[in-house]
């Protein structure tokens, strides 16, 4: 999530047009490309299924003031605050609504640099939640517990969301504090190469999603969802969320990713320090501006944060769709992307591992993908099948673009060779202890 640093970019904006110049802006000189991991953990005292809130002596924020210790940096998002976010060096630590502690990763050429990265922060924030009695967790929905029963973190952007998002869905709430996900960023060279990547990623969502599913229990039970995470994500706004047409059918482009996010709703709007929540569409705002000023090139930014599809470009190209899982499969995600889109010949062949599917299939097959995981199938075709393929296209990728990173792919090759997925794995281990101790054993970062 954004650290929310003051706004600079304070240029009027007055047409679509400067709009699609932020993703030409983007644009990366082709073999400089680099790719970037977004981990985030929830936290729980050892053994315990209480959700831990901000304030205390073991909470939230003595857990940031005990990073700082080991070198971090407090970020505050009001002069005086308390502490929202941590940096160090080029890496962010920040926080989702609930409290989840997201690792925003440092940009590097190669997947085992991203991987080593994320490992060394993972030894940080262990350490430094042992000392208060804490443990973070790696899965993708919280396993006890609803919404109304969360804490919130202090963070003004929150405070925002929790009235314009939370009153777009059912289940918004349900993602804001009860979600914790996987992501990675990689870059483009052009439009056209950004409609490549893109449309293949959006294509494959629903593979990743089977491959990482991570969260079958809900209110301390199997859910009857392999990824429960992703399921919350269908009735979350259908303005900024899950897919439109262009990023599957072939006809993506920059003005096509404008013109959906132009229609998605203001969920804040930042100004003089304060966030305000006119109800305007960003198509609205950038027309007629807010009570007598213009539209800036700052609220673009801002509102491009606020979009959720599961295939995501701002000044990045990410992909969404994977629940929270163990290191090991973290660093797993960043070699898949990199040895899938980043070379040619890969990009190619896995486009052809499912055909182009009429959008309505689509959705089916994300929600396929959902509820059964790799048990699941498309068009009689097991989804354990594509994921098993979609993994020995990006070795191959891997083997011809850098050798090295290859093995950061073992933990999905076994995944999807068993056909088990970790959901699978978490539920083997509920039924046998359910446990709040034994689901964070098996959880555990």
């Amino acid at each position: 999530m954004s650290l929310d640093r003051a706004p600079t970019d304070l240029r009027t904006l007055t047409s679509p047009e400067a709009l699609v110049e932020t993703f030409r802006q983007a644009e990366r000189t082709p073999g400089q490309e680099q790719v970037g991991l977004e981990h985030e953990r929830f936290v729980y005292p050892r053994a315990s299924n209480r959700p831990v809130p901000y304030p205390g002596p073991d909470g939230i924020g003595a857990l940031l003031a005990s990073l700082e210790a080991a070198g971090y940096r407090a970020f505050r998002d009001v002069p005086g605050g308390p502490t929202i976010a941590l940096t160090r060096d080029r890496l962010a630590v920040s926080l989702e609504p609930g409290g989840q502690v997201e690792l925003s990763g440092a940009p590097f050429r190669t997947a085992r640099e991203a991987h080593a990265e994320s490992v060394a922060h993972a030894a940080h924030l262990r350490a430094a939640a042992a000392a208060l009695g804490l443990v973070p967790v790696c899965i993708g929905y919280r396993p006890w517990g609803v919404p109304a029963e969360m804490p919130w973190m202090p963070k003004e952007r929150y405070s925002a969301m929790r009235g314009t998002l939370g009153g777009r869905g059912r289940l918004a709430l349900d993602m804001m504090l009860m979600t914790c996900t996987t992501q990675v960023s990689l870059d483009w060279t052009d439009e056209a190469d950004c409609a490549r990547k893109v449309t293949l990623a959006a294509r494959l969502a629903p593979v990743l999603v089977a491959l990482y599913a991570n969260s079958p229990l809900v209110q301390g039970r199997p859910s009857g969802w392999q990824s429960y995470r992703s399921r919350v994500w269908n009735e979350v706004d259908p303005t900024r969320c899950g897919y439109f047409p262009a990023l599957v059918d072939g006809s993506f482009s920059y003005r096509a990713y404008c013109d959906w996010a132009l229609d998605a709703p203001l969920l804040f709007l930042r100004r003089e320090g304060r966030y305000l929540t006119p109800r305007l569409t960003f198509r609205q705002l950038l027309s007629g501006g807010w009570e007598g000023a213009p539209a800036l090139s700052a609220d673009w930014t801002d509102h491009l944060s606020t979009l959720f599809p599961e295939v995501r470009i701002k000044s990045v190209l990410e992909v969404r769709s994977a629940d929270s899982g163990s290191l090991a499969t973290a660093g797993a995600l960043a070699a898949l992307w990199r040895g899938l889109l980043y070379d040619r010949r890969a990009l190619e062949e896995a486009g052809r591992l499912l055909p182009a599917l009429p959008f309505a299939e689509h959705l089916a097959f994300h929600a396929e993908a959902q509820k059964n995981g790799l048990h699941g199938a498309v068009r009689g075709v097991p989804l354990g099948e594509l994921a098993r393929g979609m993994v020995a296209v990006a070795r191959e990728g891997l083997a011809r673009l850098d050798p090295l990173d290859v093995p950061l792919l073992e933990p999905l090759e076994e995944i999807a060779r068993t056909g088990r997925s970790p959901a699978d794995a978490l539920l083997a281990t509920f039924a046998e202890d359910p446990s709040p101790a034994s689901v964070l054993a098996a959880t555990a970062l």
